[in-house]
């Protein structure tokens, strides 16, 4: 990480209000990722252990961690967020100190994002279509990592990291003006489709 102090340019701002999102969005994200491989060393200590985020036939961690896609690497999922996401709280601490980041850094967090955001994806898809269960910390983790993907891009794109069309395109100035609005469209399809796919339960209990 390159980081020189003093900067006081528009840029400058926009980046130490995405340093607050990154800082507290990590620092969610390790919490939940931490919380989750505690519950998951205990599952294996104890086959009989019930996490404390299994509430319900559907809101249950435990369904989850017994599955392949619990450890997609080989070992449990978690484990990569404890990894990622202390890199994400450096780097949102740095922004808020002032830092000017290298270009080459941001390239890196754009690729981290992206890739954690194809993941977390992929987790949906198959906790919803697969698995039949949701994780609620896995969901905290999910929360976390949309928000982080989608302003690291905006900035990313706005500031010409993903090149100068790009960066003075309609789209990406529409986006910009809009970012609310389209985060909070992108949290709304995640949650209707949880809401349809698991609808036979939810009805239940009314």
């Amino acid at each position: 990480m390159s980081a020189t102090p003093v900067m006081t340019d528009p840029q400058q701002r926009e980046d130490q209000r995405l340093g607050g999102l990154l800082l507290g969005g990590g620092a969610l994200g390790f919490v939940a990722a931490f919380v989750l491989l505690l519950e998951k060393l205990e599952l294996l200590r104890d086959p009989d252990y019930v996490p404390t985020c299994s509430i319900n036939p559907i809101l249950n961690c435990g369904s989850v961690m017994v599955t392949d896609q619990a450890e997609v690497l080989g070992f449990p999922n978690p484990l990569l967020g404890i990894a990622a996401f202390p890199v994400v709280m450096a780097t949102g601490a740095a922004l808020l100190a002032g830092a000017r980041l290298a270009r080459w850094y941001w390239a890196g967090l754009q690729a981290g994002v992206t890739l954690g955001l194809g993941f977390v994806g992929w987790l949906i898809f198959q906790s919803l279509y697969r698995i039949g269960a949701l994780c609620p910390y896995c969901m905290v983790v999910w929360a976390v990592v949309l928000p982080v993907f989608w302003y690291v891009t905006l900035r990313n794109a706005g500031a010409g990291l993903l090149g100068a069309r790009v960066a003075g395109s309609r789209v990406v100035r529409t986006l910009r003006e809009w970012h609310v609005f389209v985060l909070t469209l992108a949290v709304l399809l995640v949650l209707v489709l949880i809401i349809e796919q698991f609808w036979y339960y939810w009805k239940t209990l009314g």
